[in-house]
């Protein structure tokens, strides 16, 4: 990047220059520092909507900083290391890592009572199996036992101190029966 201007544009590559007006996208994935997205006009903005898939995005006006502001933005960013990015060492103390917050797990009257099946769908694969109906009530049976799965796969995930729950705990827990 030159000196003579503040960024690129990301989809024509026109020149930003520092102190100019120019466009940011809305969604947050688009403003990361690894993919930091800058568009000189409102249609380039348009242009890179086909392959990002926002489901609501708009151009947000912004500032091109002066050349000063950038210099000095630019000097101070290596002192700056990010808390995440810092390796903690063996018996450092536990201020020095990451802070990890943990919420409460919502309790019994909390958690959502949805279908957790599509129900045309489920509907569907029994009357080709078999050619048989299928009765409303079968869609609540199957969430309660799709509920009472996932709570034992989240149990063993947490076994194995991840904060994921994968395949493999599902295809333990249905190995175990």
């Amino acid at each position: 990047m030159s000196d003579a201007h503040f960024k690129h544009c990301s989809i024509c590559r026109k020149a930003i220059d520092f102190g100019a007006d120019y466009y940011r996208c809305s969604v947050s994935t688009c403003n990361r520092k690894r993919l930091e997205l800058f568009f000189c006009s409102v249609p380039c903005w348009d242009a890179h909507l086909p392959e990002a898939r926002h489901r609501d995005a708009w151009a947000e006006p912004a500032k091109a900083p002066s050349q000063s502001e950038w210099n000095q933005s630019q000097s101070r960013e290596p002192s700056q290391a990010s808390p995440v990015a810092k390796q903690t060492a063996p018996g450092a103390s536990v201020a020095a890592q990451p802070r990890r917050i943990v919420t409460e797990p919502a309790t019994s009257e909390e958690l959502p009572r949805d279908v957790l099946v599509v129900v045309s769908k489920l509907k569907k694969y029994i009357r080709a199996r078999s050619g048989m109906n299928t009765s409303d009530t079968v869609t609540d049976v199957l969430s309660d036992h799709l509920r009472d799965l996932c709570v034992q796969a989240i149990r063993h995930a947490a076994e194995d101190d991840r904060r994921t729950v994968m395949d493999r705990d599902f295809i333990a827990i249905l190995a175990k029966r």
